[in-house]
């Protein structure tokens, strides 16, 4: 609960702090990293630092937090918390870190705004920090426990038992448990954190959904390399992969987390929709497998958007999963089509003559452009915002709009 004296000040200067936070960020993260450079090597990825994702991701919750506050004090945005608990278990974020994080980025907002951070606006957004930190802490601590492994502690070492081209950009890891023990429960959905060692000696970590049946003995990754534009580098992670990494190697996965998952089997008569584009159809095909193995009846409508069928990963794969379904069925939609899907609709993905199922819950995965697109056509379709689930792949730049 936010008292009333700091919830009128919050009110106050939440402009001019809002307007800082990209400055402010940006400090905290260069002077926490200039005297504690571990923290780089543990949990950090360079390329989201460089593109500047990571720096609007934290001044995008913090901005985002606060104002929910303002709205109903009494509240917390439950869906902002469960979704940074997640990518921060991924990591392995203790308890004793959120001290270390409040000490630099109040540390930058002294700087960046002066004269204007009275003692009372500081004891206004320390509390707004604390009230998020001990939120997350706490929610932390039971997906730890959840997940069966002591805080932080979350890396567990497993063997590549076949790598597998899928297209030219896109290679497949089938992994097992190195030490020989069952592999973790995992939910069909979730994403794993890989950790690998760069030339440099820095250790840099990426997250990746399964892409396979997570209630299998193996598990399987799916991943894109990414090419560096203007603004970022290439992905450091994804191209170790691909160039490095073979049959008989040994890589450091997470526990999974992510809380866009499939619902459990007490809601299994309940539509899906699985839309989504490009990488993102990986965690589409995670469902579909588990679903496929649990023998489900449930409508599942599957819509992908692609380049080309030769670049759509996973393609095969899901046109029989979908067959193995009774009661699904797919659209396809490709900028450059191909005879390989010759029912496939040319162009992006719009829901022109889509029958979307009544009542149904929606999976949205892709990038930011697309999911923007689609979530806004599909609250037009009349989908409620609360059926409507999205996993951004990295720093979670919120979708815009009602219960974003």
């Amino acid at each position: 609960m936010l008292s009333a004296e700091s919830a009128a000040v919050i009110r106050a200067t939440v402009p001019a702090v809002a307007g800082a936070l990209d400055e402010i960020t940006k400090r905290f993260y260069g002077a926490m990293f200039c005297d504690r450079p571990e923290l780089l090597d543990e949990m950090f990825n360079r390329g989201n630092q460089a593109s500047g994702a990571q720096r609007r991701a934290l001044a995008g919750s913090i901005a985002g937090f606060a104002t929910a506050l303002l709205e109903d004090p009494d509240s917390r945005p439950d869906t902002l918390l469960e979704r940074i608990a997640h990518k921060h278990a991924a990591v392995g974020v203790t308890a004793d870190q959120y001290t270390i994080v409040h000490k630099y980025l109040f540390g930058a907002i002294a700087e960046v705004l002066g004269d204007a951070v009275s003692p009372e606006v500081a004891a206004a957004w320390e509390e707004v920090y604390w009230l998020m930190a001990g939120a997350l802490i706490g929610r932390e601590a039971r997906l730890y426990q959840d997940a069966g492994v002591e805080p932080g502690k979350v890396w567990r070492q497993w063997t590549v038992v076949e790598r597998r081209t899928e297209t030219p950009n896109v290679v497949s890891f089938v992994l097992r448990p190195a030490d020989g023990d069952p592999a973790p429960r995992a939910r069909a959905g979730q994403y794993v954190s890989v950790r690998v060692l760069m030339a440099d000696g820095i250790r840099q970590l990426r997250q990746y959904s399964l892409s396979s049946d997570p209630g299998a003995d193996l598990r399987r990754i799916t991943v894109k390399r990414v090419a560096g534009t203007a603004d970022a580098p290439d992905g450091e992670v994804s191209n170790l992969l691909h160039d490095q990494v073979h049959e008989g190697d040994e890589l450091t996965l997470s526990a999974p987390f992510g809380d866009i998952f499939l619902d459990d089997p007490a809601d299994a008569t309940t539509p899906l929709v699985l839309a989504s584009a490009g990488i993102g159809g990986t965690p589409m095909t995670s469902i579909l497998a588990h679903l496929a193995a649990l023998g489900s009846t449930r409508p599942v409508l599957v819509l992908h958007a692609d380049r080309s069928p030769a670049d759509h990963a996973l393609r095969t794969e899901t046109g029989e999963l979908v067959e193995q379904l009774p009661g699904a069925r797919a659209v396809f939609w490709y900028e450059h089509p191909g005879p390989e899907e010759p029912d496939a609709r040319t162009g992006l993905m719009n829901l022109d003559g889509i029958e979307l199922p009544a009542k149904a819950t929606v999976f949205l995965c892709g990038p930011l452009p697309f999911m923007r697109d689609v979530r806004g056509r599909l609250l037009g379709a009349g989908v409620p915002p609360q059926r409507i689930r999205y996993e951004v792949f990295g720093p979670d730049l919120r979708l815009p709009g009602p219960a974003a």
